[in-house]
């Protein structure tokens, strides 16, 4: 009995919370900016590329480490978000493999287009590649 108390008060309470917010878009509405919504709409964590031998990818932890391979040298780091994702203190082995393409050890930001693909630049902003969405696990 005492659990049907419980219950029927905390229910009450959520739709009475809910009942009192205003409704998106109508005067006093809090909205979200424009940056925020893309950082929530677009959860970067997770695995971008494909780990198969030889290709590039990242994987972005939530407690904001970065690792990764070009294809042949690791990669490790920090990242964070604002409107779009920075990388720092990316660094990087510098093995040699042949007919490997290193342009992800020069990655210093990305933006998300539609979640699902990583446009990677480099320090002026300029193109590198593009990695897809992996997955959240590794």
């Amino acid at each position: 009995m005492k659990r049907f108390f419980l219950r029927t008060a905390a229910l009450s309470l959520a739709f009475g919370v809910a009942a009192c917010g205003a409704t998106p878009g109508e005067p006093g509405a809090s909205q979200p900016t424009e940056s925020e919504t893309s950082v929530i709409l677009q959860d970067p964590v997770g695995w971008w590329g494909s780990k198969e031998q030889g290709q590039p990818w990242l994987e972005l932890a939530e407690d904001g480490k970065i690792t990764g391979s070009d294809g042949c040298n690791r990669l490790a780091g920090t990242w964070s978000a604002s409107e779009d994702l920075e990388f720092a203190a990316l660094a990087s082995t510098k093995m040699f493999c042949e007919g490997v393409d290193d342009w992800l050890s020069r990655a210093a930001s990305a933006k998300l287009e539609d979640g699902e693909k990583m446009l990677v630049l480099d320090a002026d902003g300029k193109e590198l590649g593009t990695l897809a969405f992996g997955g959240k696990g590794s």
